[in-house]
């Protein structure tokens, strides 16, 4: 079956999160900047989850783009990985909410780490069993990345239960790792059409 079902249905509940943690940002009852000083855990909390649904979002249409089908077991994985990212929202809130403390840091560390492993599965259920998908199998080999990002989060979940600090840049760590593109898909797919280009280029030299 085809993609755009699913990437459209994946687009419209990643715009419904990031609005709903848009709403979550309550005004001060002053008026003057000084007052906008005790939300700052909230604007923290809401820059950084931005940013992480924004890197979900925009992986999520690379993958979706470099293949060409799907299966109902895909359509449960993005569903898996929907349902965490769905969670965002709620442990933003309460770990802006109570500034930072162990408990809400560290659950948030969790749902980040449920995220990367959904993303995960969802990239492995597209590659196994789908032999036109061959293009994702070959830029997605070696993940290097994804496993680190994995083994930090499990370190910022452990570090919250120290110092929650600690655990909060780890995670804003990972998040400036994958700021940085990652072209392994984008490339592949150019270098598909590039030689799909030579290919019917040197049919019709040959035909004239």
């Amino acid at each position: 079956m085809g993609t755009s079902r699913l990437e459209a249905f994946s687009d419209g509940v990643i715009a419904i999160i990031i609005t709903i943690m848009v709403l979550e940002l309550k005004p001060p009852h002053g008026s003057d900047f000084r007052s906008l000083l005790p939300l700052w855990p909230v604007f923290m909390s809401y820059i950084l989850s931005f940013v992480y649904v924004g890197i979900y979002w925009n992986n999520h249409h690379h993958l979706i783009h470099a293949v060409k089908e799907i299966s109902g077991g895909v359509l449960w994985a993005n569903l898996h990985l929907l349902f965490w990212l769905s969670l965002i929202p709620f442990v933003t809130a309460w770990m802006g909410e109570n500034h930072f403390e162990t408990g809400p840091t560290a659950a948030y560390g969790f749902v980040l780490f449920m995220c990367s492993i959904a993303y995960l599965l969802l990239a492995r259920g597209l590659i196994v069993n789908h032999p036109k998908n061959s293009t994702l199998a070959s830029a997605l080999h070696n993940d290097r990345k994804g496993a680190i990002s994995i083994a930090l989060y499990l370190t910022g979940v452990a570090l919250s239960w120290f110092a929650a600090w600690l655990g909060f840049l780890v995670y804003a760590a990972v998040a400036v790792i994958w700021l940085i593109p990652d072209r392994r898909i984008e490339e592949k797919v150019i270098e598909e059409i590039e030689q799909g280009e030579a290919a019917d280029s040197g049919r019709n030299d040959g035909s004239s």
